[in-house]
């Protein structure tokens, strides 16, 4: 099931943090489609947060960050890499979540190149969008083991068993 406009709607903390473990699909032009699990992702949030490309304003790059949530902002940098945000929040607050990272892929500039991003998916509404969105998932519960914590006294075997188990952040 595609997230809906609901979901986009959030503040950009809220849904950087509510699309990991998400699906992500692509249909390539050739009908394939790709799916894949959100692992990383990172929140710019407004025109005070320097590192957002709204602190210089409305500009033809950053109009789309200006919309509802749900858009999808695509950029290039260096020349060569098409890198995937989502704008996030409600209209004329600019918010996006760049995706950073998915399952075998690490890096937005690999993301771009793995989807056959272009400009031509700027502006493009996620939840409508018949090449492009992002579908939910139930939650995955990750996680970690570690040795058990204050048991000294059972000794070194004992203790070092990785039997501490604790969920992934």
């Amino acid at each position: 099931m595609k997230l809906t406009a609901d979901f986009f709607e959030n503040d950009v903390l809220w849904v950087a943090e509510n699309l990991l473990e998400k699906i992500l699909v692509r249909r390539f032009d050739d009908g394939k489609i790709q799916r894949y699990i959100i692992t990383e992702t990172e929140a710019y949030r407004g025109e005070e947060d320097l590192a957002c490309h709204a602190a210089k304003g409305r500009t033809k790059r950053t109009e789309v960050m200006y919309h509802q949530g749900g858009k999808i902002y695509v950029y290039l940098i260096y020349g060569m890499y098409w890198l995937l945000n989502f704008v996030t929040g409600k209209e004329d607050q600019p918010q996006a979540v760049l995706i950073r990272g998915l399952k075998g892929i690490d890096g937005p500039g690999r993301i771009g190149k793995e989807l056959l991003l272009d400009k031509s998916f700027y502006g493009e509404t996620t939840f409508d969008s018949s090449r492009l969105w992002i579908e939910n998932a139930p939650t995955i519960l990750n996680f970690k083991t570690t040795p058990r914590i204050g048991i000294d006294y059972a000794g070194d075997v004992w203790k070092n068993k990785p039997w501490r188990f604790l969920l992934n952040e």
